[in-house]
Parts: structure tokens; C-alpha cells; sequence
């Protein structure tokens, strides 16, 4: 006698009520790129049906997300003034703030997470402050302003901080500097395992954030590293996460398994650029059945353990799950 498993997949409402892991417009966190000036909808050529959005431009693209039942956005700011240390990131009335003051004023309900770095506000695009000594950036000098920019996104509206630029502390210096500032209760995702990838090469375009030197191999992880992969996300935990994430996303299945074992935090991926743009790029070819791969893979997100996803995706997913045409 054997099992015969096939019983389970004889029709479609069966395989529907035995299924083990469901996609949902709940899951999902829409990545938006704030410019200065109005009117401006700048398609980018790496990443079909991406822009960089000026505020009255965000506030259209943020009904359309409401309307298809998306609750959450990552917000990316693009000054048009940079310098060595990222100033406009650290003003209230910068990029990030004034987008953040205006998409809270119209859509207060929608759940905007900041994403929280110096790279697209530095002139050298890296992460926070050089160490002209070193050559990289300086971790602690980091911490500080760091803590100054999670002050302006909270003031500002913001209603979960995204901290991505890897530096070691960071968590325990923002929770600090969240607590002693009376918002104990705004919530901090962490890029708990983000790894030094070949995978952002697209999201360097739309963020204008590429180094002008070197690269960002001193700060971001090694991607032969599991173990320490691992380590990363559960000493955020320690210091205070209270989401983590494994960046990027599709490479890194077994990180993304190994972590949700390991913890009961809620566990975030982030399906990048480079993961977009060659699904985009599949399907200009005519190799794939892009709508069909594309689920497939977010579904695939899910069921390795992730609770969220940040995608370039969601809106046509979104339509898709909700039978939008």
C-alpha cells in the first residue's frame, strides 16, 4: 500500500482548501521615490513601470495604492542638493519630510514606513559619514546623525522606521533616541541581513545612491555568509527590532528559513530591484509567463517564512489577487 498524495490535488476548490500558504494584498509594502519640483513622473529605463515621483505626483500614486486595498508604502528620498554628510535628511524641511507631512495630511491612513540612510542624500553615496583614514564610513559618527534623521521621520509623520544603511548599533541608537524623544510606540523595521549584492544595480538608478567610490563591501554582508547572516538579524532583535529583514529576497530563500526558525519576530523581505527588473526583462523577451512567475515567486517569499514583502510588484499583483483588470 502507498500514499497516494494526487487525492489532494483532484480539483481546484480542494487544492484551494489544503493549501498551506496564501498570498495577500496585506502582505505587501510598495517602495516609492520622492524628487523635488511638481509634475514629474521620470520613468526608469532599468525598472518598467518604476518612477521618481515629485509630492503632487506621490499623492496620485498613493490613492491609486489605497484603492487597490495596499496598506503600506516604503518611502526613498531624492534631495536635489546633496553633501558630504546628507544634509536634507536631517531638515524639516527636506525631501523626506515634506513628502511625509503631505502623504500623512491625504492618506492618513495609509502606513508609510521611511526608509532611513544617507545614500541618496550623501554626494559620495555611501551610507553616512567617511572616515577619510579608512576609506569607508565611520559607524559611530553614523549613529549620530542617524538618530537625528529618526527624529525628523518621526516628527514628520512617519509610522514605522526602516534603518538600511548597516551600521552596527544601529537599533539600539535609534530605540534610544525614539524613547527619549516620547515615541517609545513608533515601531522600527530593521535591514537585519542585508547583503553587499550585485542585485541592487537598478534601485542605484532610481535612488540616484551609487558610491562615487569603492563600494559598500565594509559595511553590507558577505553573501557566502550564513551563519553570520543570521547573527546580523537576531542581534537586532536583541537591541530592539521589532521587525526584521533579509535583503534581497530571492537568492536568499535558506537565510529568509533559517531566521524564521530561529525567532518570533515578524520576519520582512525585500524583493529588489535587480529581482524586478529580470522578471520585467523575461517578459519583454517573451521566456515567461510574467504574471505567473511573478506570484509564483512572491508566493515563494511566503512560504520560506517572510510575513511581509517590500516589492516593485504590488500594485499588479494587488490587481491580480483582487481580480482588477
Amino acid at each position: 500500500m502507498f500514499k497516494r498524495f494526487r487525492r489532494l490535488r483532484t480539483s481546484e476548490n480542494l487544492r484551494a482548501m489544503v493549501r498551506e500558504t496564501t498570498l495577500s494584498v496585506d502582505d505587501f509594502i510598495y517602495p516609492l521615490f520622492v524628487v523635488e519640483g511638481t509634475g514629474v513622473r521620470r520613468e526608469i529605463t532599468s525598472m518598467p513601470g518604476v518612477f521618481q515621483l515629485s509630492v503632487d505626483e506621490i499623492l496620485k500614486e498613493c490613492e491609486e495604492i489605497v484603492n487597490l486595498g495596499i496598506k503600506s508604502i516604503i518611502l526613498f528620498g531624492i534631495p536635489s542638493i546633496k553633501d558630504s554628510i546628507g544634509s536634507d535628511a536631517l531638515s524639516d524641511d527636506g525631501i523626506i519630510a515634506t513628502a511625509l507631512r503631505a502623504i500623512k495630511a491625504n492618506y492618513p491612513s495609509l502606513f508609510v514606513v521611511t526608509d532611513l540612510c544617507f545614500c541618496e542624500y550623501t554626494d559620495h553615496g555611501h551610507c553616512g559619514i567617511l572616515d577619510h583614514v579608512c576609506g569607508s564610513v565611520d559607524n559611530d559618527a553614523t549613529l549620530e546623525i542617524s538618530a537625528k534623521q529618526a527624529i525628523i521621520h518621526a516628527k514628520n509623520g512617519a509610522d514605522m522606521i526602516a534603518p538600511s544603511g548597516m551600521m552596527d548599533g544601529i537599533i539600539a541608537t535609534l530605540r534610544n533616541a525614539l524613547d527619549e524623544n516620547g515615541y517609545e510606540n513608533l515601531p522600527i523595521m530593521a535591514y537585519s541581513t542585508k547583503f553587499a549584492s550585485a542585485y541592487y544595480g537598478p534601485f542605484r538608478d532610481v535612488a540616484e545612491s551609487a558610491p562615487s567610490f569603492g563600494d559598500r563591501k565594509s559595511y553590507q554582508m558577505d553573501f557566502a555568509n550564513r551563519l553570520e547572516a543570521i547573527n546580523e538579524s537576531l542581534e537586532d532583535e536583541r537591541q530592539g527590532a521589532d521587525i526584521l529583514m533579509v535583503k534581497p529576497a530571492l537568492a536568499y530563500l535558506d537565510v529568509v528559513r533559517e531566521i524564521k526558525n530561529l525567532t518570533l519576530t515578524p520576519l520582512c523581505v525585500y524583493n529588489v530591484s535587480g529581482e524586478y527588473a529580470m522578471l520585467k526583462a523575461a517578459a519583454k523577451a517573451g521566456v515567461i509567463d510574467y504574471e505567473r512567475v511573478m506570484m509564483e515567486t512572491l508566493l515563494a517569499f511566503k512560504r520560506a517564512g517572510a510575513s511581509l514583502i517590500i516589492t516593485y510588484h504590488a500594485k499588479e499583483a494587488a490587481k491580480i489577487l483582487k481580480g482588477v483588470k
